[in-house]
Formats: C-alpha cells, sequence, structure tokens
C-alpha cells in the first residue's frame, strides 16, 4: 500500500478557502452546546423544512443518512431540501478521508481492526513483550506509527528518534527495543517517566527469562536502551533551547536488576555463566536477541512485527559487540555504554563530565540528525514539534498525531481550558519568546475571512464518529444521555440563573437511570439540593424530544471532521510556506483510534517519500 501523493499547494489553498466559508456559515451549529438544546432552544434555529425532514429519523437511519459518508445506497421516505442534502454533500467533500486504504472493517462489520479477530485484548501483528500494560488501541497505534517512523529513518539515513509526549514509553519501547532505534522520549510528567523506565526493566526481565527458558546465549542490546527524559517542552523556546533540553535532560531509569520484589539472590541467580565468569560483562558478547524480542505467546519463535501476510520481518538483522553492563536487566543509566567508549552517550549530547551532558549546539558542535514523533501530542505541542522540525536544521523528519484540539491556543483564546500550565520555573530561551499561537499557523489561513475556530468547534472536532455512527445503529441507550443532560441543565438554570454549564462529572451507567434519579444524583455536583422539586410535566415533554436532541448533535458531529481537517491543512500550509512538502495520512482504524490523522514530512528525503513510503 503506497503512500498517497499529496494536494498540490494551489489546491491546498483553494480547500482551506472553502473549508473556512462552508465553516462560517454553519457556525451557529459547530458553536452551539448540546446541553443547550432546551434552555438555548437550538431546535428553532434550523430551517423549518430540516425540522420537518429531520424530526422523524430514527437513530440507524441519521447513521445512514447522514453521518456515513461511505453510504451509497441511501433510501428516502421523502423528499429532502437541497440546502440540507448540500450541507451532507459539502461536508463529507471537505473532509479528509478518514479510512485507511485496504481497511475492511466498514464492508464487514467488524468492531475492531482484523489484527484482534483473535484475541479482542491482543494484537496479532505484534510481539507479546510489547503488549504488556498496553490497551487494544494503544496497541494497534504504536505499531502502525512505530513502523511508520522506521520507514522515515530509512529513508533519511537517520538512527535517532525524539519521541515527546512519550507517556509511559510504549511507543519508545517498541521504536527501540523492537525496531533497534536510539530514542529519547520526553515527557512533562515525571510519574509517567519513572513508569516508562520500570516498563523497560520488565521487559528486559522478560528477555531474560525466556532466554533462560530455552537456554540461550547471554542477551546483548543493538542498541542502547530508550532514555525517558522529564520536561516539560516551551511552546515558546527556540528550536534549540528544545534541543538543549533533550540533550540535557537527565535520564531516569530504575536501578535495579528485576522488578519490584526480587531478591538480590535471584537477581544473581538470573545472571548467565558468562556474565559472572566474566565479572558481569567485561567481554563482548553477540547473541540473537531478535528471537527472544519476537517471542509469540505459545512459544514459538517469531518477530516483534507480523506483516498482514503471516510473514514476518525481523529488525534486528544485525547484531553489534557490546561489552555487557554491570547488570543483566537494568543498567544503572538507561543509555548503555559502547564498546570501548566509557559511558554512553546518548547522540543528541555530548559527555562533559561524568555527571554533567553539555548539548553539542552549546559547545558550536555538529548535533546529529533525528526524527521527530509525537502521538496523539495534545494542544500546542503538536505545533510547537511542527515549528522546531521546520526551524531546526538537525530535525530530518516528523510524525505528528494529533489530539485535543480545543486546548490549541489561538488570538482569541490564548489560555483555553484544560491548557497544561507551565512549571514554576520555566526553561530559559536563548532567544527571544515566539508569540506564534497553535491555530492558525499558516500566514495564508490567518488572512483569510472567516477563519477562527471556537473552543466549542475545536472541541467538537475531537468527538468520534465513526463510535457514533455505531451506537446510532445499535441504538445505544448511551444516545438519551444527551437528552438527560440537556433536561438536567435547564433545571439547573431555572434554579440558579448564574449556573451555565456546569460541569456535571460522570454519573455509572447514567443512561439506565430513570431521569429522576439522573438528577437526584448530579444535581449536589453542581451545588444544589438533591430533593430540588422538578415540575414532571415539563421534564417529561423535554425527554420525549430525545430523537431531536440526537439529531441536533449528529448536525453538530458532521462538522466535527470538516473542523479538524482545517486545523490539520492549515499545518500543511504551514510546511508548504517553509518550503517543505507534506502528506496527511488516515493511518489508524478511525473506529478504534478516532484520532488516526498523521501529519508526515521530511526534508530531503535521501529517497523519495511519495514512492517508497509504505504503510502498514
Amino acid at each position: 500500500m503506497m503512500c498517497s501523493p499529496t494536494l498540490s499547494a494551489e489546491q491546498q489553498r483553494e480547500l482551506a478557502r472553502n473549508l473556512t466559508y462552508f465553516l462560517s456559515t454553519y457556525k451557529h451549529i459547530s458553536d452551539s452546546f448540546i446541553i443547550e438544546f432546551f434552555s438555548e432552544d437550538l431546535w428553532a434555529t434550523l430551517p423549518t423544512r430540516w425540522q420537518q425532514i429531520l424530526c422523524d429519523l430514527s437513530p440507524p437511519q441519521i447513521a445512514d443518512l447522514l453521518l456515513d459518508r461511505l453510504n451509497v445506497n441511501r433510501s428516502y421516505s421523502c423528499v429532502w431540501p437541497l440546502s440540507l442534502l448540500a450541507f451532507r454533500a459539502t461536508a463529507h467533500a471537505l473532509t479528509f478521508p478518514r479510512t485507511p486504504q485496504g481497511n475492511r472493517r466498514h464492508e464487514v462489520g467488524m468492531l475492531k481492526p482484523e489484527e484482534f479477530l483473535e484475541n479482542k485484548s491482543q494484537s496479532s501483528l505484534l510481539g507479546h513483550i510489547f503488549r504488556k500494560h498496553v490497551k487494544p488501541k494503544k496497541q494497534h497505534e504504536i505499531r502502525s506509527l512505530g513502523t511508520l517512523v522506521k520507514q522515515l529513518c530509512d529513508l533519511t539515513d537517520c538512527n535517532s528518534v525524539v519521541d515527546v509526549g512519550s507517556g509511559q514509553g510504549h511507543l519508545t519501547r517498541f521504536l527501540s527495543f523492537g525496531l533497534g532505534l536510539s530514542v529519547t522520549g520526553i515527557e512533562a510528567d515525571p510519574t509517567l517517566v519513572s513508569m516508562a523506565s520500570k516498563y523497560d526493566g520488565q521487559l528486559l526481565w522478560t528477555l531474560e527469562k525466556e532466554r533462560q527458558r530455552k537456554n540461550g546465549p547471554p542477551i546483548s542490546r543493538s542498541g542502547p536502551s530508550p532514555c525517558h527524559v522529564a520536561g516539560w517542552v516551551n511552546p515558546k523556546a527556540s528550536w534549540k533551547d528544545f534541543v538543549k533540553q533533550v540533550g540535557n535532560g537527565k535520564c531516569v531509569c530504575e536501578d535495579q536488576t528485576a522488578p519490584a520484589g526480587s531478591s538480590k539472590k535471584r537477581q544473581r541467580e538470573s545472571m548467565s555463566e558468562a556474565d559472572q565468569q566474566h565479572g558481569h560483562g567485561d567481554q563482548p558478547v553477540l547473541t540473537a536477541e531478535s528471537e527472544f524480542l519476537g517471542c509469540s505467546d505459545n512459544g514459538q519463535a517469531a518477530s516483534p512485527l507480523k506483516n498482514n501476510d503471516n510473514t514476518c520481518t525481523n529488525s534486528f538483522t544485525s547484531v553489534k559487540h557490546e561489552p555487557r553492563s554491570s547488570s543483566l536487566l537494568f543498567p544503572k543509566r538507561l543509555c548503555k555504554t559502547e564498546a570501548g567508549q566509557g559511558p554512553y552517550v546518548h547522540p543528541l549530547c555530548q559527555e562533559s563530565s561524568s555527571t554533567e551532558v553539555v548539548c553539542p549546539v552549546e559547545e558550536g558542535q555538529e548535533c546529529p540528525d533525528f526524527i521527530l514523533t509525537g502521538l496523539h501530542a495534545c494542544g500546542d505541542l503538536s505545533a510547537t514539534l511542527l515549528r522546531h522540525f521546520a526551524s531546526c536544521p538537525h530535525v530530518r523528519g516528523i510524525t505528528s498525531v494529533a489530539c485535543c484540539y480545543m486546548k490549541i491556543t489561538t488570538s482569541e483564546n490564548p489560555n483555553p481550558p484544560g491548557l497544561i500550565a507551565p512549571p514554576l520555573s520555566p526553561l530559559p530561551t536563548s532567544e527571544a519568546s515566539h508569540s506564534e499561537f497553535g491555530y492558525p499557523m499558516s500566514f495564508w489561513v490567518q488572512g483569510l475571512p472567516g477563519h477562527q475556530l471556537s473552543y466549542k468547534a475545536r472541541e467538537g472536532a475531537c468527538h468520534a464518529i465513526e463510535d457514533y455512527m455505531h451506537r446510532l445503529r445499535e441504538e445505544s441507550g448511551l444516545l438519551r444521555m444527551h437528552c438527560y443532560r440537556a433536561t438536567l441543565e435547564t433545571v439547573i438554570r431555572e434554579a440558579n440563573p448564574e449556573l451555565r454549564r456546569p460541569g456535571v462529572q460522570a454519573i455509572k451507567k447514567a443512561h439506565l437511570l430513570p431521569f429522576t434519579e439522573y438528577a437526584r444524583l448530579g444535581l449536589p455536583r453542581v451545588g444544589l439540593p438533591p430533593d430540588l422539586p422538578l415540575d414532571t410535566c415539563r421534564v417529561g415533554a423535554m425527554l420525549r424530544q430525545e430523537g431531536r436532541v440526537v439529531v441536533y448533535f449528529s448536525l453538530a458531529l458532521l462538522l466535527a471532521p470538516v473542523v479538524e481537517t482545517l486545523v490539520l491543512l492549515d499545518r500543511m500550509l504551514y510546511l508548504q510556506e517553509k518550503g517543505i512538502k507534506s502528506q496527511l495520512v488516515p493511518l489508524f482504524d478511525p473506529a478504534f483510534s478516532p484520532r488516526n490523522l498523521v501529519l508526515m514530512a521530511l526534508k530531503q528525503p535521501t529517497r523519495d517519500i511519495e514512492t517508497e513510503c509504505t504503510l502498514p
């Protein structure tokens, strides 16, 4: 499966113009809050003819006739107004395709990708050691994105990767241990960084147990273990500051040789005789580690990555000579040592002393090239990575999968709710702080009338349209929650007009409760008494309009992919203005991972990305 060629520069600009015009025309729908359906009388804002057509649609009809862009066999009980048909057709036409090529799930009605047919929680395309602690959705994502990152590394002859927003290190681990790349993960949450390091050690421990079970040779890594750095990426910092932050960061690692609870005696027993005879590894040792990295659950040797035709690819085709660390499973520092060179120094760093690491940029020395990646980098973080990619000469390529569009900063809303606050002592910047916002990034979109996207429109772009279509077709009881919350909002405002859209924490299995019980549990969460008198006749009249609430929400949801397309197209235009071609590819199964579009770009690739990039 080959990467589809990107739109031409003129086509991108024309698409952006059409998107802004369309979204500004229907701004009243994308900016509306469904919980205000009754309090703001949202149904009355629709054209009268739309109301007449839509009010009688069943949930499955809403999915088939309105939301499903792939449905070509629509059957209408009456004639729809041209304005409604044009609204639906335009929304579908302006949206980037979200279904990966070759995806059969829509055709055969599968709820999960084919890799989960045998076991709904275990991907058949990922080695078992990379599935521990990893939910199926994340398994699907790290396997697909990791493979794409490896391809970009091959195209640029670059072996170093920086994974920003690395979390618990699932992608970092697969890139490093599974695909043989030199990886640094940077994550703002120190707790997640510690967990990533802990899971690295558990992986190594699993490998050692496999080696002992098969009575194989001692394990030798084919490259350094991943380096996990705790740090907040400052969106106002320059690319030089970013490279320094990554290069100077302290690698967080476990000072243990086995999982918690293991005794020192057991640790010693886990080491091979060769390690003990050579002082825990003074001599280089060769091993075919790939056999253990890809060992399947049934004990048969397999690679950590399998192709769809059941053939295996093995990233560890060559094994380097390395000295053994003082501990077979957990080195004192996750950046392991290279033979004859003392403590291993990460490619983005240069060691100046035993305790201090200095980025080569500070010393005016050459900094090695690397690939940037961010899997669901939140808010402005994705935009920040694109700016570093465009400006930093050492970043050869990027794969960016965005999320949390509502947390993007704009000139109208520079501090949106949920924005991650900087640390008390942010990193100093060596250059004047950047003043750019997360949207829009391109000069072209900035100059288009009506380009502004509200917080609500961007929040709606994060909704999962494929999952909602499934609920509609199944006529799930969860659909009534929109009507429940809208009714409760009306009750809240009548009791206290100052309360507008207060947060009501999720109530477990609320859709199975009668509304009176839902209100009794929800009202105290906004500071109102649980026994607040309810006008049963009025409440009943609102609850009977559940179908209208679902239809209106579906109209707004139809605009969600359009908003996402504009945000991502703006980023493509930004790169275009910097002289960089990019592609936006639907990489994940959208029903499984709704934020499935990956923006990828290379600078001066060794080979042509459009002809040689093969998607997983």
